[in-house]
């Protein structure tokens, strides 16, 4: 249960206030003529080739790990099937 003091509702009733007549201004604009989007600025993907490329020797990345197994690092178990 949310439990506030008597300023503390105060305040809170004053910045819903202000929250709902932000709404109330923002309803009352004539948004029909606006094209819907999902992103403010274009999202144009750049795609590349899958293309191997070199990459680091496996003893040089797995040099310092602590365990491995084979040419993989080894990590704990974090999620385990019920």
């Amino acid at each position: 249960m949310l439990t506030l003091s008597a300023e503390e509702a105060e305040t809170m009733r004053l910045e819903l206030s202000a929250i709902l007549e932000s709404m109330t201004a923002l309803a009352a604009v004539d948004t029909s003529s606006v094209v819907p989007m999902t992103h403010a600025v274009p999202m144009d993907l750049r795609l590349r080739a899958d293309v191997v490329e070199p990459s680091l020797p496996v003893e040089v990345a797995l040099g310092a790990a602590p365990a491995r197994a084979e040419d993989a690092f080894v990590v704990p178990v974090v999620i385990s099937e019920a």
